[in-house]
């Protein structure tokens, strides 16, 4: 299945620059690609970072849409740090980067990490496999440059909320170890997160808990279902999986709980280390949960059990 995940993506990114190609050299028969989605930036970020200046892979232009980029949010004090991707939600139609995005990297900086809010590329201008290709080319740039951002190159994890989770269990499953031969030398660095936080993520397609059809803003409408199992995140886990902390609610309406259940027992099959909380209330997108209502005061608890997580595995510099 990892094998048929990689060669779809692989085939589909070929018919994203056949098509950027077809319309920069003007040949009538080119679709038109809808414009891009843009997004407006999360506050307080010290650094902007684009991820390719030359242009991303299968890009229709350059406007704010087209280029996906790194927000940065650096630690203070004692490096080298550990440093996560913050993939925010939205259906990957859009991008929440202030709740599940800048509150969650001023949350690791104030706890000795540093944090780099990805703004991924979203449909229905860019489909699969546009926004894996960003963050996995956000891990292999911040390997690459770990000397210049005072990163330790092995502690480097994702975290994402909603379809951001998704984008973060699917780099967790599916990554390789770069190209020793490529002339970009980031490309030369691997892309598997050494940890991954999922957050209310759909990562599952069983129709008995997701009836509706899976991701059309990242995959179409009437996807074959050979595309549904490229992205289907639960059956591309393999024991090369990243340990994985996974966070949802019963409550959740828009994401069954049962994604998060069922991403865990294919982490516990393959032997990778993981730890679950379902808490009983709780709509979606709860994110951080500290300004929620009093009656899901029992959420607040929350960051606090992924603290230790990531304290106990070494991700997270232990608080004195």
């Amino acid at each position: 299945m990892i094998a048929l995940a990689r060669t779809f993506a692989a085939s589909l990114l070929l018919g994203l620059a056949s098509v950027a190609c077809a319309q920069s050299s003007g040949q009538a028969s080119a679709p038109t690609a809808p414009p891009a989605t843009v997004t407006e930036p999360p506050k307080g970020f010290a650094q902007a970072i684009v991820l390719w200046p030359n242009g991303a892979p299968g890009a229709h232009g350059t406007g704010e849409g087209d280029v996906p980029k790194l927000f940065s949010y650096p630690a203070p004090g004692a490096a080298p740090h550990p440093a996560v991707v913050v993939l925010p939600g939205g259906s990957y139609s859009h991008l929440v980067m202030e709740k599940e995005g800048a509150v969650e990297a001023r949350w690791l900086n104030e706890r000795g990490v540093s944090a780099y809010v990805l703004e991924y590329r979203l449909g229905p201008a860019y489909r699969f496999p546009a926004p894996m290709l960003d963050g996995a080319r956000a891990i292999r740039y911040l390997r690459s440059h770990a000397v210049d951002f005072a990163l330790d190159p092995g502690r480097i994890g994702v975290w994402g909320f909603s379809a951001g989770g998704h984008l973060a269990g699917y780099l967790a499953a599916v990554h390789d170890a770069g190209d020793p031969a490529a002339q970009d030398p980031i490309d030369r660095q691997g892309d598997r997160p050494d940890f991954a936080i999922l957050s209310y993520a759909r990562v599952a397609f069983d129709k008995e808990f997701s009836p509706t059809p899976p991701m059309g803003d990242l995959i179409g409408k009437d996807a074959a279902q050979s595309v549904v199992d490229s992205i289907w995140v639960e059956r591309l886990v393999t024991k090369d999986a990243s340990p994985s902390f996974i966070y949802s609610t019963t409550g959740d309406q828009t994401v069954d709980a049962r994604n998060s259940t069922a991403y865990y027992d294919a982490l516990k099959r393959a032997g990778v280390p993981a730890e679950l909380h379902i808490f009983e209330r709780g709509p979606h997108g709860t994110g951080m949960a500290q300004t929620l209502a009093p009656a899901l005061d029992e959420l607040k608890i929350w960051p606090l059990l992924l603290e230790h997580w990531m304290t106990q595995n070494g991700w997270m510099p232990i608080q004195r």
